[in-house]
């Protein structure tokens, strides 16, 4: 039977890399073929087939519950009910809305919904909104955060800007939100914010720099509501009970050991409910549930059993969830120990067990940190070592209690207050450790040296005395001194980065690296902080030769400030100073200013009688073994007249298309001297602007150009010096985010 559930998960698990789904012919048949094995010895088979299918199945319905297409981008009357906690921002409300209703369309269950300046929203309520629609979609790069997969997960079937809106009915039941507006509302020191995290699993409320604090010591899991608050408050509730039975204070006939179990997990699910019972909660509550089923009945089948069992639950009720890192981290955790400890021959002290524990938990996520592409605190352990018990005995219990006495009066309030300056010493200690010891972004690794160092992880993670066990050690840390990517002399290596609507360009030689424009910002939504910066570190750059921001339209220019923070610029030109963040000291852009790099020529351009600020982009011309890159900025017609004149003015392979492919740019003549083989388009799908024009586009397929354009194939990279195709983010397949049929499908690679 073990063998069976082990067939069974590797069948759920394996959603998680498929590329497409199967037909529904294939879906169908899959159960019944599974069915037919069952009682032979090929069971293990069937299972996998089972757990395959049924993943298949849910994912499939996930799908179909997207907005239809012809739905896209039309702005509509919608009437539905606000579900969960809503988020507000810097003036932004963000939240989601069910069973929404809509005349002649059929919308999804689900809608994720942005209000600019909108009223205050509030959890039950009903509205009827007039929204722009939009299918669910994502900046998509190489690297960084899959939006779409995350939206899938949520089984979010629509996302969408509300324009405008009335309520019709009242909030009810809300009984969450309105226990959030007590939370906010006392005095906690400051960290009202951090106990409806805490308590309700609501970060909304928490700073950038809060976050930043947490992603850099490894303490998000403590702070949002996770697998471990449910597991340490039922520890709590069953150490109590064990503990009076311990000592004589339990009534003796009354049995304490199934009492410990029923009551720590009914204070799981109430919990879990207070949390909203979201999928990384109910994940929670079914291993809590397990694990105690296993205490009271079941210990003689070993603790493997009940992990198992949990991972087999957990992704029967929700096969999606094989999507979320969350996911593999919280299991992976939980083996690491249950691998670690039982193979000790003898118990440790509770003080080594523990902190072993800390640095067993880091060496063994670790190579599953690579994997995921997800930042490695290398302060983890220590920041764990003392945040954990102080979460866990101080701060939790004092908010879980104060926040169930809010309506004694001044006790409750007193609690939380404790509560919050709990919090608030903890977050000041995992600040000075953070300046220390910030997050490290690991650069792109080759699959050999990831297997090396996941051998060297599972080595470590063995007991003392297996043979070469300190060989983990160098194999670990071979992650560490990944070889940089070799970039022959006279290529350059080229990365249009997927920003939304805006514009971010990497170019990378054998010894330098040079950004276009820096992607944009817009309130607390900064794509250089978010896009552009881990991109950079992903790729083992350390240091920018030079910035060239085109012009200071925030689109452009926006994240600039905060690629400077994170990494050494040696120098910035701009074709607007005035505009630009101080600190930048930008330099103006010198028209035929001209330099090499490791055989790659580089030469700037300016319209000596521009006037706005596209005009003025600063444009810049790359040349590497015969093939040329022009990057263009925001120019229009009349600029892109006066660079005609120019030595510029050639034929060029890789043309960026002037202000996205706006309808005042990239005019026939200036299309027809250049004939570029290929055009890269940086945009956000659907915008408000209409780019690219549907003209523009004609002029590009008249004139023969390949067309990439980010809002439909994501992020782009190729290497200008050579024939070598493009390589588009969307050609990584998931069956999450099918291949785009559309106007660009017939297009060919640039040579």
């Amino acid at each position: 039977m073990r063998t069976g559930m082990f067939a069974l998960a590797l069948g759920l698990l394996a959603l998680r890399f498929l590329p497409a789904l199967p037909s529904v012919g294939w879906l169908l048949v899959l159960p019944v073929v599974a069915l037919m094995m069952l009682p032979f010895r090929t069971y293990p088979l069937a299972f996998f087939l089972l757990g395959l299918g049924w993943a298949c199945l849910s994912a499939q319905w996930a799908l179909d519950d997207r907005l239809a297409s012809e739905l896209d981008g039309q702005t509509r009357w919608v009437e539905g009910r606000v579900t969960g906690l809503t988020q507000h921002t810097e003036g932004v409300v963000r939240f989601e809305l069910s069973d929404g209703r809509s005349r002649k369309a059929k919308l999804p269950k689900r809608i994720r919904l942005t209000w600019h300046g909108g009223p205050p929203v509030q959890g039950g309520e009903r509205w009827r909104l007039a929204v722009t629609l939009k299918r669910p979609s994502g900046l998509l790069n190489f690297h960084g955060f899959d939006q779409q997969a995350w939206l899938l997960t949520r089984r979010v079937g629509a996302t969408g800007s509300v324009k405008d809106g009335q309520r019709l009915a009242p909030a009810r039941h809300a009984w969450r939100d309105s226990i959030r507006q007590q939370l906010l509302a006392v005095d906690a020191q400051g960290r009202e914010a951090g106990l409806a995290a805490l308590v309700l699993g609501d970060g909304s409320g928490l700073l950038r720099e809060d976050w930043r604090i947490l992603q850099d010591t490894g303490t998000v899991h403590l702070l949002v509501i996770s697998g471990q608050h449910i597991g340490l408050l039922s520890g709590l509730i069953y150490a109590l009970v064990a503990g009076l039975a311990r000592y004589g204070a339990w009534p003796r006939r009354i049995p304490w050991l199934p009492w410990a179990c029923g009551l720590a997990f009914a204070a799981a699910l109430a919990y879990g409910l207070l949390a909203g019972f979201e999928v990384p909660v109910q994940r929670a509550c079914v291993m809590v549930g397990l694990v105690l089923l296993w205490r009271l009945r079941f210990r003689h089948l070993g603790i493997w059993w009940p992990l198992l069992l949990a991972l087999n639950a957990v992704l029967v009720m929700e096969p999606l969830a094989s999507l979320q890192p969350g996911f593999w981290l919280s299991f992976a955790a939980v083996a690491v120990l249950v691998l670690a400890f039982s193979g000790r021959l003898g118990p440790w002290r509770v003080w080594h067990a523990w902190t072993r524990a800390q640095w067993l938990i880091a060496i063994g996520l670790f190579p599953l940190i690579l994997v995921l592409g997800l930042p490695v605190s290398l302060s983890a352990p220590l920041a764990n070592l003392f945040a954990v018990p102080w979460i866990s005995v101080v701060v939790l219990p004092l908010a879980v209690l104060g926040t169930l006495l809010l309506a004694v009066p001044v006790l409750g309030s007193g609690l939380l207050w404790l509560a919050g300056g709990a919090l608030n010493g903890l977050f000041t200690a995992l600040g000075v450790l953070a300046g220390q010891l910030p997050a490290w972004i690991p650069a792109e690794m080759p699959f050999g040296f990831w297997l090396l160092s996941l051998i060297g992880a599972l080595l470590l993670l063995m007991p003392t005395g297996i043979p070469f066990r300190l060989l983990g050690w160098p194999l670990l840390l071979l992650a560490v001194f990944v070889p940089g990517e070799d970039i022959p002399r006279g290529q350059v290596e080229v990365v249009q980065l997927d920003v939304g609507q805006g514009l971010a360009i990497v170019l990378r030689t054998r010894h330098h690296t040079l950004l276009y424009d820096a992607g944009p910002r817009l309130g607390d939504f900064d794509l250089g902080a978010r896009v552009v910066l881990p991109s950079l570190r992903k790729w083992g750059v350390t240091q920018l030769d030079l910035m060239v921001l085109s012009h200071a339209d925030a689109d452009h220019a926006g994240g600039a400030a905060a690629v400077a923070r994170g990494l050494p610029v040696k120098r910035v030109v701009g074709g607007e100073t005035v505009g630009l963040a101080l600190f930048l000291q930008a330099q103006p852009c010198a028209s035929g200013e001209q330099w090499e790099w490791d055989g790659v020529t580089f030469q700037l351009w300016q319209w000596s009688d521009a006037v706005s600020g596209n005009q003025k982009s600063c444009v810049l011309q790359v040349q590497a073994s015969g093939k040329r890159l022009l990057l263009t900025g925001d120019i229009d017609h009349q600029a892109e007249r006066a660079l005609l004149s120019t030595p510029l003015a050639v034929g060029t392979d890789w043309l960026q298309a002037p202000h996205h492919g706006s309808r005042s740019s990239s005019s026939w003549p200036f299309l027809q001297r250049l004939a570029p083989a290929a055009v890269l388009i940086s945009r956000g799908h659907g915008n408000g602007f209409g780019h690219p024009h549907p003209r523009v586009l004609e002029r590009y397929h008249q004139v023969g150009s390949a067309i990439y354009d980010s809002a439909e194939q994501g992020a782009v990279r190729f290497r200008l010096g050579t024939d070598d195709p493009p390589v588009t983010a969307r050609s990584q397949r998931r069956f999450w985010r099918p291949p785009v049929i559309g106007r660009y499908q017939k297009q060919q690679p640039a040579t």
